[in-house]
């Protein structure tokens, strides 16, 4: 059986050697289906991981044969990520939820020898697309289908080896497979232990689907530390009662997930959060907190750390940084500060030089041992962004080009301004959305807001769209006084076209601002509010 020499960054080892100084300390606390909570050990994890390995040895899968991996975040799923770890084998998460056409797909892509569900989940109709198929639980894995025969070529599972395959979006149209190494993730852990974002003590709460990196993130983050995992269920998310009742019954004393997980509670029922007593910390990332319920947050929760972590799934994450507490009146943007440990950030300006002074703004390059390999199968898209470093390229080192814009502050901090590719050109003029966001969101009333651009008579034209607080939203908002205030703090160019008030901004699956979905909303049939003579010169 192939397996990581002990000297080797693995995951497996990693995330289970806590398990040899408390093994019966819980390393997964999870609701049942009655939603009864259950407390599985390190030394039962640890137990299950090697019982998944033996039945994946005894298919005579090879390191580097890709395993699609479909569940909830569970301590199941976690034991089949970490037996694949074991034996080099990358494994690949996917959403219960997600398409049938999405994940045709990425099977297509990576040919995974074996597509393992969880128990209780249905079989696909295109289980058929993957060598083999299996389910687990935490009663064991099983094999349904056995993959063909195969030769193993490799005897030893390394550090460089591919530990998993996280697929986000991708400006093609097809799902982009992010290649990590072992030797990345296991890195970022440590810097995280490093920063000390979570103790043994800790019961983290993990609310992103599994498919997306920032789950494998909460994961790594508990188990590497020593913590207890708790995953909070899907149905329970959707409703803030349920969500704040789940939090206060399993004690979690950090909670992982984008500022839109806290929205709904913020925004009916704020009061459920002093019920959250065992908490001590908040970790969001994924997109800009907006300030007005950032602050609400912190006014309900003004003992909890607050850390506002910024970064890419090609590198997990680049910084985490804390929120000040309280946080001032008059600031406008969060500071993303500087990289973790062992990383660092620079910011590179249009024409290619490296910002030193405070007030320049750039795009950010993180230079890091924990980055990708690089995108699956797509040598091309990662050449765009796996880049000789522009300090000195002639070593030959490559940097992360992130595609984001941030300003460097007077104390070498930087503050994130938005994406590139949220850059848009209005009458010849280079606009950032977030910009406008963040503006709209400094009204008195607004708890969130999201810009958009639609074409128009050959012109690209500026809309946006803003939720309130229950109290504004009882009365009658003026969107003209809106949008003079925006004309007096931004240029012409830069004012919408229009605002319009929605109960809710559209969100993908992943937490973030589903700007296609907006666009259909602002453009619909609808009386909208005209400012094209109530802008500033």
């Amino acid at each position: 059986m192939p397996r990581p020499h002990p000297s080797a960054d693995n995951l497996y080892q990693l995330l289970m050697a806590p398990a040899d100084a408390g093994p019966d300390r819980p390393a997964v606390v999870e609701a049942d289906e009655n939603g009864v909570l259950h407390e599985i050990s390190y030394r039962r994890l640890d137990a299950l991981v090697k019982q998944y390995a033996a039945v994946l040895d005894g298919l005579g899968l090879d390191v580097g044969d890709p395993v699609v991996v479909e569940a909830d975040t569970c301590a199941a799923a976690v034991a089949m990520l970490l037996a694949c770890s074991l034996l080099g084998l990358p494994f690949v998460t996917v959403s219960p939820h997600t398409p049938d056409t999405r994940l045709a797909t990425i099977i297509d892509q990576v040919t995974p020898a074996l597509h393992a569900r969880a128990n209780d989940l249905p079989a696909r109709e295109l289980d058929r697309h993957a060598e083999g198929s299996a389910v687990f639980d935490l009663g064991g894995l099983v094999i349904e289908r056995a993959p063909a025969p195969r030769v193993r070529r490799r005897r030893e599972v390394l550090s460089t080896d591919t530990a998993y395959i996280v697929f986000t979006s991708g400006s093609t149209g097809r799902p982009k497979g992010v290649v990590m190494s072992h030797r990345a993730i296991v890195t970022f852990l440590r810097a995280m232990l490093a920063d000390q974002l979570a103790g043994p003590a800790d019961r983290v709460a993990s609310t992103s689907p599994l498919q997306f990196d920032f789950a494998l993130f909460g994961i790594g983050v508990a188990l590497s530390a020593g913590a207890a995992l708790v995953p909070v269920r899907r149905e329970d998310l959707g409703s803030p009662r349920r969500m704040t009742a789940f939090l206060r019954d399993a004690k979690a004393t950090q909670v992982h997930g984008v500022p839109s997980l806290w929205r709904p509670v913020l925004r009916h029922d704020p009061d459920l959060l002093l019920e959250l007593t065992h908490l001590r910390s908040v970790v969001f990332a994924g997109e800009e907190f907006p300030l007005p319920e950032l602050r609400r947050l912190q006014e309900m929760l003004p003992a909890v750390r607050l850390v506002n972590g910024y970064g890419a799934t090609e590198s997990m994450a680049a910084s985490f940084t804390d929120v000040p507490n309280p946080l001032p009146a008059d600031q406008e943007r969060l500071s993303i500060g500087r990289a973790h440990a062992g990383a660092e950030m620079t910011l590179v300006d249009a024409d290619g030089r490296i910002v030193t002074e405070p007030g320049g703004s750039g795009e950010i390059y993180l230079r890091s041992p924990a980055l990708f390999t690089g995108y699956w199968n797509d040598p091309e898209a990662t050449a765009k962004v796996l880049v000789p470093d522009p300090v000195e390229p002639r070593h030959g080192t490559k940097v992360l080009r992130t595609g984001d814009l941030a300003r460097l502050d007077e104390t070498g901090e930087l503050c994130f301004i938005g994406r590139a590719d949220f850059q848009v050109q209005i009458r010849g003029n280079r606009v950032e959305l977030g910009e406008i966001e963040g503006t709209l969101t400094r009204l008195p009333g607004v708890t969130a807001a999201a810009a958009t651009v639609v074409p128009r008579g050959g012109d690209q034209i500026l809309m946006a769209a803003v939720t309130l607080t229950a109290a504004a939203a009882a009365a009658d908002f003026d969107a003209s006084a809106a949008l003079a205030f925006v004309g007096k703090q931004l240029p012409s160019y830069m004012v919408p076209r229009s605002v319009r008030v929605l109960p809710e901004l559209p969100l993908t699956q992943n937490g973030k601002v589903d700007r296609e979905a907006l666009t259909r909303r602002l453009t619909a049939p609808r009386r909208t509010f005209d400012v094209r003579h109530a802008t500033n010169a």
